[in-house]
């Protein structure tokens, strides 16, 4: 028994190490690749990753709207008797969907502009849900021009590097 749980200690501790190994791969390609996007406050490493990797190449959407409807933030209209209400979007990424809930349930603990947003959505008459719905389409926008962001820059910097 006291060999089991040493030899399981054992593989615990060697793929710990691996798992930080690959973190700290994962976090210098992700600096390097998207500053903007880590900028976002909440926005974390593996969130970040998961976000790039999910949306490819942000060049492809026209638009913000193009993008929150690949992502399966874009509300979807529904009426109910005489209440208008935007109801989820089952449909769009699914990953890329919840990579922008965690930072928006990360944002609406912990950072006030969001907790100030969510606030204003509940006194105009929104459920919780709805209210981080919003902000989670809110978030798309903000990721978007973030993306577009690092890809021009990227863009600049391979040029001038064919330049010199």
């Amino acid at each position: 028994m006291a060999r089991l749980a040493r030899c399981l200690l054992e593989q615990c501790c060697r793929l710990t190490a691996e798992i930080r190994s690959f973190e700290a791969d994962i976090s210098a390609l992700v600096t390097d690749a998207a500053p903007s996007l880590l900028a976002i406050p909440d926005c974390g490493i593996l969130n970040a990753a998961k976000i790039l990797a999910e949306t490819a190449d942000i060049r492809r959407f026209r638009s913000k709207s193009a993008y929150a409807r690949h992502n399966g933030t874009a509300p979807l209209p529904v009426w109910s008797g005489n209440r208008t209400r935007h109801r989820l979007c089952r449909t769009g990424n699914r990953q890329l969907n919840a990579a922008l809930h965690r930072i928006a349930v990360t944002q609406a603990h912990y950072h006030p502009d969001a907790r100030t947003y969510l606030q204003r959505r509940r006194e105009a008459g929104n459920t919780n849900t709805e209210a981080v719905r919003a902000l989670r389409r809110r978030l798309s926008d903000v990721v978007y021009r973030a993306l577009l962001r690092d890809a021009q820059t990227s863009t600049e910097q391979a040029d001038l590097t064919q330049a010199a």
